[in-house]
């Protein structure tokens, strides 16, 4: 068996930097139309982003940090709306070209398709996010499943995105490997059984990957070398060898 058969990548700060600049960005323009004072920090977002999922980080906030500002009932409701407005403004942030790839990702994935491994996307992100992403960014048609938002009962660090991709792929753990940035998505990951490869960021990079079979701060490129925080250095840039070994090990 040809190891990896499949490669299955988070969204949000895996393939793009898309938290700081782009989630952030988009729920403060959409607090702003709703009338509400509330202003995201680049710090303070670093914080929410421990509570997965954008409707999830709205109510946190608002219950947390924000009790004495009147919602509209049911406020179930309403924040769900607020929500679909960030994604409104989200997907003008892509279009406008402001979110670009992390290194090495879309060379890792041509090499994956010309190499037959298949590919799939595992993220808390909704899936019109998600999409708009891959839409400005890669081809959707790529990726064979595409695990979004709220379509398993709990979101990462949960392993049930993880056993959804698993089950839709009709493979086992051990045949695929996980990419991630986020300490929830490894736990979600590795609770599934799966190997994981931890791609950190400024918002993720102290966070404890002690599970993660490799930490890196990008895949790299050949002109644009990785660094390894953990795990065992073999190359300047990922690649699917290295992907194997870390399988077989």
């Amino acid at each position: 068996m040809i190891l990896p058969q499949a490669l299955i990548f988070d969204v949000d700060g895996t393939l793009a930097e898309t938290e700081r600049d782009g989630h952030r960005v988009a729920f403060n323009q959409a607090f702003t139309e709703a009338g509400l004072d509330w202003d995201w920090s680049i710090a303070e977002y670093g914080k929410l982003l421990a509570i997965s999922g954008g409707k999830e980080r709205i109510h946190h906030y608002w219950q947390t940090a924000q009790a004495d500002t009147p919602i509209p009932d049911p406020p179930e409701a309403f924040i769900a709306r607020l929500h679909r407005h960030k994604s409104e403004h989200y997907h003008q942030l892509l279009t406008a070209g402001t979110i670009t790839l992390r290194p090495g990702v879309e060379r890792l994935i041509t090499a994956a398709r010309a190499a037959g491994v298949r590919l799939a996307i595992a993220t808390t992100s909704a899936l019109p996010n998600a999409m708009a992403l891959l839409e400005t960014s890669l081809d959707p048609a790529w990726f064979e499943v595409i695990a979004a938002g709220d379509i398993v009962p709990q979101k990462k660090p949960a392993p049930d995105i993880y056993h959804y991709v698993l089950t839709e792929l009709n493979l086992p753990a051990s045949a695929c490997l996980v990419l991630e940035d986020s300490a929830h998505g490894l736990t979600a990951a590795t609770q599934a059984g799966l190997t994981t490869v931890i791609t950190a960021n400024a918002y993720t990079q102290g966070q404890d990957f002690t599970a993660a079979a490799l930490v890196v701060n990008h895949l790299g490129e050949p002109d644009q070398p990785l660094k390894v925080i953990q795990g065992e250095a073999i190359a300047p840039y990922f690649s699917l060898d290295w992907a194997r070994q870390l399988l077989v090990a």
